[in-house]
């Protein structure tokens, strides 16, 4: 009778093993994290990588690196990825189901096939349905070679075969190694597999391209080493049914964190978004009250976005406070400035504020922002068209300086801008052709000069 594989319980988070359930992980801490899964001991495998051939090297003799990058052909992307693609570097992928990360490398891997020897590994879909989708999107007749399998030995023999430069694996949780016991996509075969492919990566010079799955959270499947593993992160959000796609970069060793790259899902595929500052605001035919526009910074990209914010009498003992796109934590906080600050109360109203098009302001920079807006709902009283707000707002009631002001100016200069309400340490010495600059140094001032001045 063949012996029952041992059960452990593997963490989600640090991919530790243990041979019992607990309710916190002992290596990590991470609660309700060990995800049960059928032991087995890999076959023995050397424990370095052999990248420099096992010896330790000078500095001074370690070549820099610098290599040329790998350009995709698609803006956008290239953005997000810090200017193209680094040979050796892998890159994780990730995004709710549908929302185009197939299409998408599908695309790039067919675009760099001409010039460049591409594999694009399929795991969930036949070599067939890669095709009629390529014909979907007009790359049919590129020279782009698929393999449809999920053993991981059998891959990184095709990849030694073909010395592709490029190797696309869609997914990683489909891939196994025959070696573990676990099912696909468990924290083991995850974990070994995403390691064998990036030491492949890393030893050939090979760019590996990893499409990975997300939980119902939002998070990347699998153990949260994976992200450590790999050399760029990428995440590829987008709304059900939504026109507009956004890839953000949170973690990147050869660019710069938080870049953003707009598409548009079209049924040619997905195409970029050259100027998404005016993707996102609304061309109102009137000024409308709770409306207002603040330069985001998205890594190195200054972008335009429209905050919306309305103010209503709440029925409710306990007023609802709503914030999409805005940090609630960061909303209490401006109620209470405005409050304390500048006299507006807003105990017994209901509160919603919306960045429009999905983006997610996460730096203070729109404070000022979103308590005009909130202001201008309660008073019903519109804010000047063509102006832009911008400064962070102290408990003090003070309007803080924020980085890279010269970048946002010139961008809402170019989309017609004629208005900058920002902190005045911040306006020494900026201005833009066409644009007033009114420095302001409270929140008090800030909103006489937008809704008195």
């Amino acid at each position: 009778m063949a012996k029952k594989p041992k059960t452990v319980y593997a963490c989600s988070e640090c991919g530790g093993q243990q041979p019992k359930w607990f309710g916190r992980c002992p290596d990590c801490g991470a609660w309700d994290s060990l995800v049960e899964e059928a032991g087995g001991e890999p076959e023995s495998k050397p424990l370095g990588s052999g990248l420099h051939g096992g010896r330790p090297t000078p500095l001074p003799e370690v070549r820099p690196g610098g290599e040329a990058r790998i350009t995709t052909g698609i803006d956008e992307l290239d953005r997000a990825l810090g200017g193209g693609l680094v040979p050796g570097a892998a890159v994780l992928i990730g995004g709710e189901p549908g929302v185009g990360k197939s299409t998408l490398q599908l695309q790039m891997a067919a675009g760099l096939a001409e010039s460049h020897s591409v594999l694009y590994v399929t795991g969930e879909e036949s070599s067939a349905q890669v095709a009629e989708r390529a014909g979907r999107l007009g790359v049919r007749d590129k020279p782009l070679q698929l393999l449809a399998e999920t053993d991981l030995d059998t891959i990184l023999a095709r990849l030694q075969e073909t010395g592709a430069g490029l190797a696309v694996v869609d997914s990683v949780q489909t891939v196994a190694d025959g070696a573990l016991s676990s099912a696909p996509g468990s924290v083991a075969q995850v974990r070994e597999c995403a390691a064998r492919l990036v030491r492949y990566a890393k030893q050939t010079g090979t760019v590996l391209c990893l499409v990975g799955h997300v939980t119902k959270e939002g998070a990347l499947a699998g153990p949260r080493v994976l992200e450590h593993m790999v050399d760029t992160v990428l995440y590829f959000e987008g709304e059900q049914g939504g026109q507009y796609r956004l890839v953000r970069a949170i973690k990147n060793r050869f660019g710069a964190m938080n870049e953003l790259g707009v598409f548009r899902m079209t049924g040619g595929g997905l195409e970029a978004v050259a100027n998404p500052s005016a993707l996102f605001l609304s061309d109102h035919p009137e000024p409308v009250p709770g409306s207002a526009v603040v330069a985001s910074q998205e890594g190195s990209r200054p972008l335009l976005v429209e905050l919306q914010a309305l103010v209503a009498e709440s029925p409710l003992t306990q007023p609802r406070r709503v914030a999409l796109g805005v940090e609630r934590e960061r909303l209490s906080l401006l109620l209470a400035v405005l409050y304390r600050h500048a006299g507006v109360a807003l105990f017994d109203q209901d509160v919603f504020v919306n960045v429009v098009g999905g983006v997610d302001l996460s730096e203070p920079a729109g404070d000022l922002a979103v308590a005009a807006a909130l202001v201008s709902s309660l008073r019903s009283r519109a804010l000047p068209q063509k102006t832009v707000i911008l400064g962070e707002v102290g408990l003090g009631g003070e309007v803080r300086p924020v980085g890279r002001m010269e970048d946002r100016l010139r961008e809402a200069a170019k989309l017609g801008f004629e208005r900058a309400v920002i902190p005045a340490a911040s306006a020494d010495g900026l201005g833009q052709p066409g644009l007033t600059v009114e420095p302001v140094r409270r929140i008090d001032r800030a909103l006489e000069v937008l809704l008195d001045g």
